[in-house]
Order: structure tokens, then C-alpha cells, then sequence
């Protein structure tokens, strides 16, 4: 790899790296995300670079309206497409289509109709509403997108860094060490009006002026990968398909605040993430764009990776700097903040993956061009992980300010099974409900604020009908409650206070006056928790009470769970019309709590049932269910 000496070798660098790509023949696009390699990808990855190594010579026949350069036939392992749910994932260019669910055994068709006839195998196309799509930008999913920070994910090769370099990758840092002083590039984030995508949305510029005026000369720059919340995985992508992006942002910020080395904090459960981060890291030292003396200036910089253990307090700013410094990840008292006092005592900038990723492109196009994108208080995109009972789930980007409408109904593609929407659930375990009525609003910091939730790392987990409130408050409780570093008596006990009554609640021996307890122990841990997690432990619960209170009384009060899913509240029983009396259920039952005679309609006993559902999964006539 030719070491980047100075501004003319790299640029010399991009423009070999375009070309190479403009006359490959063909380029084959695998997502090589967490998702799809769990689907296979990996082999079917493999497969192709075997087919393409026996046939060098094929001449690729994609129609004379398409041209094609007369490279080399390119398989790369891109990252994450977004589109989850259609995983394993294929993009083929300059056709630009997007083959969908693909399994080991199309790889040989693919190759020999699409790569040498240039037919497009419609099964593997995506279909919605009886309509079929063949380019990956005309799908509804991503055609609704504006995608910024992800615009590379899926369309370059994730372990290659002049790919990065192609796409103009690095002349953001180029700008700001030639054209910019520091000052000027914490004025610019500023101006941006960027704000923190990891959830409290504090303004960036703000927190980067304020460790760039520390007298104290040795400052770091700390990136929190640790992204915690259950069925989040936006800086995931970010790292595993374009780990430069995070990894220019981080050296701006390091020119822009006078500091030398930079730590990446991520989760350990993370292995890919933290593989693609190493190769990343070694290719910009190897090539000289990490180390002394950065493109021939006097600016140094090194990075360092840290894995956590898996402790969710650790995405808490004073507990995430503890466990780099090889303590236990526990928020301390403030002051003195981090900006002042935090990676090893000194003044520390710490941002996540998704807001180091937008800092090379306000750089590049200008503060100015950012705040054309969403709400002036909100500007840019962010990412959200689109999951729970929605159509299609997977990682999308949009603009600050979207409607909750839009991401549900026209990129999600609605709810599931012609289910009916019943809430979301928004910024994770930390965060609130949204139900109908609020689907009209934005999704920015502020309107969020308003409503009692946060947008939080970006997590929107979908909930139809059959969803059950009460267990989903639970869950999250009891996530919380395991989660907790026990350094704070309110989060400490107070978390298991709460879960304690809320399992009361969902195994059907609730009291009405629990109701109140929630409450004055949700407002109790708020106002007196010690950080971040404490703090915003009860909102789920909050959230729930508030819009699903209902819910909570027909629990307690009648004993009942109209979604069926608290099993200690079902009720079975025997259709006496549909039941012949062959007494299988009876047989299967493991408490005996089953009676009859055969060729007669049996009974339950309530009583002794343990509501373990044995008996309806054995029933060949569909005579045993839960009572509505």
C-alpha cells in the first residue's frame, strides 16, 4: 500500500481508486453485515469469488444501454444494506439491481444468466403490494431514505480503504488541516448546529469548544461504540461498513481540539465491528493517515480500541472513560464533567459512532448545506433500527423531523399480518411510548421532548394489538434493573422495587394502590438518581401508565390480559361443541387438572392448571383455547 505522504498522493490515490471501479466489468456486492452473514452470506460470498475465478474470461452482458468498463468482474463484502429483513443481500453493478433472500444455490444462476446473459431472475427481486422492483433505489424502503451517514453502507467494499478514499473519503480532514484553523473547524461543527446522535442531543460544537479552551495541554477523543439498547444496531453498521467515516470524524475532532490519541469504546458482543475497526485502523497507520506527521503537517494522531464487557452503564459518559481506564464502568459525581475532567483526568470529547460520522461531510459541504436538512433546532438525518410488528424491518436514515407516520407506514410498509398499530416503543429501554395520535409527529429532539419521549441511540421497536403494555413496561424494567451499577441507592433499589410490583401485576396479583407506588417510585429515581440510566429507568413505565392505564386496572382488577401474553392471566378452556372426548389433552397435561370421559367433552380445572398451554398444542380439534 503506497503511504500517503502529502495532499497530491492522495488525491493521485482517489482518482486511480474511481478509476479502477468505473471500468470494473462488473462489481458484486455482498452484504457482509452481523445480519446477513448470520443468514450465510459468508458462503454464498465465497461461491461467487469461486465462480469468478473459474470463468476470468466471461464477458459480462448487461444490454447495450448499460455501460461497463473492461476491468476485472469485482465480489466485495460490502456492510450492512439496512434492509434487513431480506437478507442475505445482493447489489450487482452497474445494473444496480438488488437481488433479495439470496441462498447458496442461486449464486450459480446469478452468475451465468444475470453476470454472463444479463437476466434478471425475478424471484430474487423484492415485491411489495404486486409490485416488483429491480433497482435497489426504487424500492420504497430506501426510496423514502435519505441516506448520509449510511450512503456508503452497501455500496463499497467495508475492508478496503481506497474504496472509502474513492468516495471522497478524507478530503474532509484534508480541508480542515490546509484551509482551516481548529478554531475555524469547532466554529464550523457549531455553526451546524450538529447535535449528539447518541441520544441526550447536546450540541457538539458546544462540547468540543469547551474541551478545545482546557489550559491543560493533553486532551483525548473517546468514541462511544458501546450502543446498548436492545435491538439497536445503527453504530454497528457504521463500524462494520464504513469504519472510516467514524474514524475521519475522530481525527478531525483531534485537530480540532488539540488532541493526539483517540479511544473507540465498543460493546464486545460486537466481534465483526471490532475485526472491521483493527483492519481500518492498521491500512490508515500502514498507509500514513493515522500516525506522525499526517499528511505531511504537524498533526499526529493515534487510535486505540477498547471492548466493554457488556455493562449498558457503560454508554454513561464518567462510566465509559472508568472502564477504558481499566476500572469499573461507574458514573461518578458531576462536576467536574468530562469535558474537564475524563479519559485519565484530562479534558475528553466524547461523541458517538453516528455524530463522528456526520462531522467529514459538514466539514466538506458546509454548515451552511447541514441545516438545510431538517428542522433548524434538529438539523441532518439520523438512523433509526426499525423492528418489532412492522413490515419491513431493518436500518434506515432519514431527515430530522420525519413523521412517525412516514417511517412506519411508507418505509416500514405498515404493520404485519394486516395487524392493527397500537404503539412504538422509542429511544430504548430509557425511552417512551408514541401511540395513533402522535403519528403525525416529528421525529426531532425537541418534539419528542414534548411528548415525554426521546429519540435516544435510535431504537423504534413497532407494536400491533396483541402487544401487551404492561409486560412490555416489564421488560424493559427489568432490562434496566439488570443493567444497573448498584452505585445509587434510587436506581438501585428503587428499579427493583418497581420491577417487583410490575411482576406482580403480570402474574395476576396486582393491587390497585401498586398503581400509585409506580408512580411516586418513577418520580422519586428520576429527580435523585446519580446518571443518564436512573434518571430515564421509569419512562418506559411513566409512558405505559400514562396512555395504556386501562390496561394496568383490567390486570389488576379483573384479572385479565386481553393480548393472552401474560400466561399466568390465561384462561383455558374446552369447547364442548368441538371437543370428541379423546382425551389427549388429558393425557399431555402435566398437573392432572384435565377430566372427562372418553367420546364426551372433557373439563379444566382452573384451579390446577398452570396455564402451560399443553393442552391446546395437543388438541387435534381445536377445541382448547385461551378464554377472550
Amino acid at each position: 500500500m503506497e503511504r500517503i505522504i502529502n495532499t497530491e498522493v492522495l488525491d493521485r490515490i482517489r482518482e486511480a481508486s474511481k478509476r479502477i471501479i468505473e471500468e470494473s466489468k462488473c462489481r458484486i456486492l455482498i452484504c457482509a453485515g452481523t445480519g446477513c452473514l448470520a443468514g450465510g452470506s459468508g458462503e454464498i460470498y465465497e461461491k461467487m469469488c469461486e465462480l469468478v475465478k473459474d470463468h476470468p474470461n466471461v464477458e459480462v452482458e448487461f444490454g447495450a444501454e448499460i455501460a461497463h468498463g473492461n476491468g476485472e468482474i469485482g465480489v466485495k463484502k460490502s456492510g450492512c444494506h439496512g434492509f434487513c429483513e431480506m437478507g442475505p443481500l445482493m447489489r450487482i453493478e452497474p445494473l444496480g439491481v438488488l437481488y433479495t433472500k439470496v441462498q447458496l444455490e442461486d449464486c450459480e444462476a446469478i452468475f451465468h444468466r444475470t453476470i454472463e446473459k444479463g437476466d434478471i431472475i425475478r424471484h430474487l427481486l423484492y415485491k411489495q403490494n404486486g409490485l416488483e422492483y429491480q433497482k435497489q433505489e426504487e424500492i420504497p424502503f430506501y426510496k423514502k431514505q435519505t441516506r448520509l451517514v449510511l450512503k456508503n453502507c452497501g455500496h463499497i467494499d467495508a475492508e478496503n480503504i481506497n474504496e472509502y478514499i474513492s468516495t471522497g473519503g478524507y478530503t474532509a480532514l484534508e480541508k480542515a488541516l490546509f484551509q482551516m484553523t481548529p478554531e475555524e473547524v469547532v466554529n464550523e461543527i457549531s455553526e451546524s448546529n450538529l447535535r449528539g446522535r447518541g441520544g441526550g442531543g447536546f450540541p457538539t460544537g458546544y462540547k468540543w469548544s469547551q474541551v478545545a479552551r482546557q489550559a491543560e495541554p493533553v486532551h483525548y477523543v473517546v468514541c462511544n461504540g458501546d450502543e446498548g439498547d436492545p435491538g439497536a444496531f445503527m453504530d454497528r453498521s457504521v463500524m462494520e461498513g464504513d469504519p472510516h467515516k467514524m474514524i475521519e470524524g475522530m481525527m478531525i475532532a483531534g485537530y480540532a481540539v488539540g488532541a493526539k490519541e483517540g479511544y473507540i469504546y465498543v460493546r464486545a458482543e460486537y466481534p465483526l465491528a471490532i475485526s472491521r475497526l483493527k483492519l481500518a485502523i492498521a491500512q490508515a497507520e500502514e498507509c500514513g493517515l493515522l500516525g506522525e506527521h499526517i499528511l505531511g503537517t504537524d498533526f499526529s494522531f493515534k487510535l486505540h480500541i477498547n471492548r466493554g464487557a457488556g455493562a449498558f452503564v457503560c454508554g454513561e459518559g464518567s462510566a465509559l472513560t472508568a472502564s477504558i481506564e481499566g476500572n469499573r464502568g461507574m458514573p461518578r459525581v458531576k462536576p467536574p464533567r468530562t469535558v474537564e475532567q475524563g479519559l485519565f483526568g484530562k479534558p475528553t470529547v466524547l461523541n458517538n459512532v453516528e455524530t463522528f460520522a456526520n462531522v467529514s461531510m459538514i466539514i466538506s459541504n458546509g454548515a451552511a448545506w447541514y441545516k438545510t436538512i431538517g428542522p433548524e433546532n434538529s438539523p441532518g438525518t439520523k438512523a433509526f433500527a426499525l423492528t418489532g410488528s412492522v413490515m419491513n424491518t431493518g436500518l434506515i436514515e432519514v431527515p430530522m423531523g420525519t413523521t412517525l407516520r412516514e417511517v412506519i407506514f411508507d418505509i416500514g410498509g405498515g404493520i404485519k399480518n394486516d395487524g392493527k398499530f397500537k404503539a412504538v416503543q422509542i429511544g430504548g429501554p430509557s425511552g417512551g411510548c408514541l401511540i395513533t395520535p402522535h403519528l403525525e409527529i416529528n421525529l426531532d429532539f425537541d418534539s419528542l421532548k414534548k411528548m415525554g419521549a426521546m429519540i435516544g441511540s435510535g431504537g423504534l421497536v413497532v407494536m400491533d394489538d396483541s402487544t401487551c403494555m404492561v409486560e412490555v413496561a416489564r421488560f424493559f424494567m427489568n432490562f434496566t434493573q439488570n443493567e444497573s451499577c448498584g452505585k445509587c441507592v434510587p436506581c438501585r433499589e428503587g428499579t427493583k422495587r418497581m420491577l417487583e410490583i410490575l411482576e406482580r401485576i403480570v402474574a395476576g396479583k396486582g393491587k390497585i394502590e401498586d398503581l400509585d407506588m409506580l408512580e411516586e417510585l418513577a418520580n422519586t429515581i428520576t429527580e435523585t438518581a446519580l446518571c443518564g440510566l436512573g434518571k430515564s429507568a421509569a419512562l418506559p413505565v411513566v409512558s405505559t401508565l400514562k396512555l395504556f392505564r386501562d390496561e394496568y386496572v383490567e390486570h389488576i382488577v379483573e384479572k385479565k390480559c386481553a393480548s393472552h401474553t401474560c400466561s399466568a392471566l390465561r384462561r383455558y378452556i374446552i369447547s364442548p361443541q368441538l371437543c370428541k372426548g379423546c382425551s389427549k389433552c388429558a393425557r399431555n397435561c402435566p398437573v392432572g387438572a384435565i377430566s372427562g370421559k372418553i367420546k364426551e367433552p372433557f373439563t379444566i380445572d382452573t384451579e390446577k392448571c398452570i396455564k402451560c398451554g399443553a393442552c391446546e398444542s395437543a388438541c387435534a380439534f381445536h377445541a382448547i383455547h385461551v378464554e377472550a
